[in-house]
């Protein structure tokens, strides 16, 4: 079943998309590459992949346009890969819908972890409660639909994941370590990076005072808690 999933590469470095090519076909994925942005839009709305790998620096379109463009008729799963390190571009990358962001250079285990999260479904074990509410947030699991004072908040898939797992296991302290197997299923320096800003982005999203989050605690040097009334 593992060789009928197909991943698009949108890469104009020659080297970098042949090596992600033989890579990830070794790993037995069906690869396709494209060179330019166009293209990739192009490739996901005639021929749907069941995974993008998008590099954000595209001879014709930038990525975050192209994420943009893909964003706007699909829900595939689309994994960054680009050289651009600074956090603003990892926001907007992520902001913009992208499941998951690696910065160049990566290991190609890293990516093959951060390719099977992406592809994997919802984990089955969901908490019991089919909502989930606490001040002013509200958690509809079903519906998979995150409330902030009534008003709908839009999370990323991985941002989901990881406010699921917080409240799975709320007033828990959960280390990164756990944190990053469980939701990447890695552990590395680069994960604790990209773990710091999607619970930078999430707080920005449910909490009304980021200096002061009233739901997800930082406990320094561990991990994060999500406080349980």
């Amino acid at each position: 079943m593992l060789a009928e999933r197909r991943i698009l590469i949108v890469e104009d470095d020659k080297s970098i998309s042949n090596f992600l090519s033989i890579s990830l076909r070794t790993s037995g994925y069906d690869i396709q590459v494209v060179a330019t942005g166009i293209e990739g839009i192009g490739q996901v709305m005639n021929d749907p992949p069941d995974l993008v790998l998008l590099d954000l620096g595209l001879p014709d379109l930038d990525g975050l346009e192209v994420l943009r463009q893909i964003r706007s008729f699909s829900q595939v799963p689309v994994i960054v890969v680009s050289a651009r390190t600074q956090e603003r571009e990892k926001v907007q990358a992520l902001d913009g819908g992208a499941n998951d962001y690696v910065t160049k250079p990566f290991s190609i285990g890293e990516l093959l972890a951060r390719v099977r999260v992406a592809l994997r479904t919802p984990p089955a074990a969901l908490p019991q409660e089919e909502v989930f509410s606490t001040g002013g947030l509200t958690v509809d699991f079903g519906r998979r639909q995150v409330r902030v004072n009534g008003e709908e908040v839009h999370l990323t898939p991985i941002e989901y994941k990881l406010l699921l797992l917080l409240i799975e296991h709320r007033g828990k302290v959960l280390t990164h370590s756990f944190i990053l197997k469980e939701i990447w299923g890695y552990s590395g320096a680069e994960d604790s990076q990209s773990l710091r800003v999607f619970m930078a982005n999430i707080r920005r999203k449910i909490e009304e005072d980021t200096a002061h989050p009233h739901y997800i605690l930082t406990e320094v040097g561990v991990g994060y808690r999500f406080v349980d009334e």
